[in-house]
């Protein structure tokens, strides 16, 4: 879950691209664990934006990265303030051979190019002292070739057409998210609020090898997914004495979700086998579907003691799309700081996390029997919203000035335990429900921060577990259901072991110097995922150096290397469940960006 400036950004149909720039962000946290009742539905982590504004920082900013894979990637920004006005404006413009992870080990993938596009912009206007009137907006616009897998092998004949080789087909997709909001906030004495409406389309359409995808899937599907929210924000706080601050709120959004597909098939005999009739004929399944989401909450910080303070509370949620739910969910957290160097924390929370309703595909299975795309399971029950039982503590500790350390455990207890696949060829995902769901771990930290030197460390250990696939099991083999059916199976995104580090250095005053890694134990692949791949591990290099320029101040020099050893690590190998293809992380890859200030 995003929140930009405190206002939630909704949900949007997204693959590869980013919608939120780096460029725009002043100050980000990102927040886990048993989260107070006033974060609700995409729980898992929050990702709380503060935006550069103009206020402070005014000036304009003009960079240009390129590198390796012919990329080039030119961004502008600009912030100021006029009286009562402040503003920050952001754009800029990507265009690599880079755009996806390939399914290849090779240094340059095949048929992968990419442009991206986004901008941004924040205007906010004092009304008087305490109250402001905030206005919110972005854009991001992608295109991206679907990287090519070669010397794979045909298994359909498409009339009058001749074999397409896999290392020229020409798949490709466009993603596409715009959004708004304008929002009042202020405060009043004891009393605080933020009434935003927002609105946000968001879209992603895939298009075949019309030809290509037929010869080695037996479909090829124009995909289309788009979504437009419109809904309300509103929150209050009330300092009610020096022990409670009361805080309520709601949410209402609005979903329209269309979800077009336009298949071109083949026909079958009954024993699936493709019949002596090569013609491909089409399939259009057209389908598109509102729904309403509304949540209320409301919730107390209780400072006990000094040292010790509460905060409970609960929310009320409602789900109306294709089932109707709702759930009351209690929430309660500590946090005792016996000191300022230690803070220990521990909390409870009932979350509801409700399916992306722009993603639910609810076409007719039917439509494709007796075709090369006929599913060997016909049963799809609709995606429920998953229920969960969240725990979670622990604790940081200041050793002194320059070291900070911590440690985190949580465990997580799931009915209709929700996950997302890539199920055929299209690059969209699919969210489909297991049963039941266990999901616990530990996390450590460590920080060092001095003069010239700063440094990072993280290590977490995980199980992420699954039973019983009771939605959308059209998309699975039989004997994939029968064995989930009856064993834990664990997700496809869990991997037991990750870490990462870094450091950075003062090289001298105006040169700094950086180095960071990231490892893991392997993402799970193979039948059901009972297996996972090998223990992987890369390095980057960064240097940056400012120059001086006299009267008319300087600008910056940045030289980046990515995975400086070249190693090649396969992040999926095309099996376990929800798995659509293979994918190798990047090779070494050089890029060089300068950035000069007005």
């Amino acid at each position: 879950q995003y929140r930009l400036n405190g206002i939630l950004l909704p949900e949007g149909v997204t693959s590869f691209g980013e919608v939120v720039d780096p460029r725009i962000v002043d100050r980000m946290q990102l927040l886990t664990g048993a989260l107070p009742a006033q974060y609700g539905y995409h729980t898992a982590g929050v990702v709380d934006i503060q935006t550069q504004n103009g206020a402070f920082n005014q000036g304009s900013t003009v960079d240009m990265t390129g590198g390796s894979h012919a990329t080039m990637q030119p961004s502008v920004t600009t912030s100021g303030s006029d009286g009562k006005v402040n503003y920050f404006l952001s754009g800029n413009f990507l265009s690599s051979e880079y755009g996806i992870e390939s399914p290849i080990a090779k240094l340059h993938p095949i048929h992968d190019d990419t442009t991206q596009g986004k901008g941004f912009g924040y205007v906010d206007y004092l009304l008087n002292s305490t109250n402001r009137l905030d206005v919110i907006f972005g854009s991001s616009v992608s295109q991206y070739q679907i990287p090519n897998n070669p010397g794979q092998t045909t298994g359909y004949a498409v009339g009058g057409a001749g074999t397409v080789d896999s290392a020229n087909l020409a798949e490709t997709q466009m993603e596409q998210s715009h959004y708004g909001t304008i929002a009042l906030q202020g405060t009043s004495g004891d009393w605080g609020y933020q009434i935003a409406p927002y609105i946000r389309y968001s879209e992603v359409h895939f298009h075949p090898d019309p030809i290509g995808d037929l010869e080695y899937n037996g479909i090829a599907s124009d995909v289309l997914r788009a979504d437009t929210a419109i809904g309300l924000q509103a929150d209050g706080s009330y300092r009610l004495n020096d022990r409670h601050t009361m805080r309520s709120g709601l949410v209402v959004q609005h979903d329209r979700a269309t979800n077009n597909n336009s298949s071109s098939v083949l026909q079958t005999d009954g024993n699936g086998n493709q019949t002596p009739d090569t013609t491909p004929f089409t399939i259009v399944d057209n389908h598109h579907k509102e729904g309403m989401l509304a949540g209320v909450y409301l919730q107390d910080e209780w400072q006990l003691t000094p040292e010790l303070t509460m905060n409970y509370g609960a929310r009320f949620d409602q789900l109306n799309a294709y089932i109707d739910e709702n759930q009351l969910s209690p929430r309660l957290g500590f946090v005792y700081k016996p000191s300022e160097a230690t803070t220990w924390h521990a909390g409870y929370a009932r979350t509801f996390t409700p399916p992306p309703l722009e993603l639910i595909s609810s076409g007719s299975v039917a439509l494709f029997n007796d075709t090369t795309a006929q599913s060997e399971v016909q049963q799809s029950d609709p995606v429920k919203a998953e229920r969960a039982h969240s725990i979670d503590a622990g604790v940081t500790q200041k050793l002194d000035d320059h070291w900070q350390i911590g440690l985190d455990s949580y465990a997580k207890f799931v009915k209709n335990l929700l996950d997302e696949g890539q199920f055929g060829q299209a690059m969209v995902l699919t969210p489909f429900n297991y049963r039941i769901g266990k999901i616990y771990g530990v996390e450590a930290t460590a920080s060092y921060t001095a003069d010239k030197l700063t440094g990072y460390a993280n290590f977490a250990a995980s199980r992420a577990l699954g039973k019983d696939i009771v939605s959308g099991q059209t998309a699975f083999g039989q004997d994939e259901l029968n064995y989930i059916s009856g064993h834990w199976v664990h997700l496809d995104h869990d991997q037991t072991v990750t870490a990462s580090a870094g450091l950075s250095y003062q090289v001298f005053e105006d040169t700094k110097a950086n180095i960071d890694t990231v490892l893991g134990s392997g993402l799970r692949d193979g039948f059901a995922n009972t297996g996972h791949l090998p223990f992987y591990k890369t390095f980057n290099l960064g240097l940056t150096q400012h120059v001086g320029a006299g009267d008319v101040g300087g600008f910056d020099l940045r030289l980046t290397v990515i995975n400086v050893l070249d190693r090649q690590f396969e992040l999926r190998d095309g099996s376990g469940i929800g798995v659509g293809a293979p994918q190798w992380g990047a090779r070494r890859a050089f890029f060089m960006g300068v950035s000069r200030a007005f």
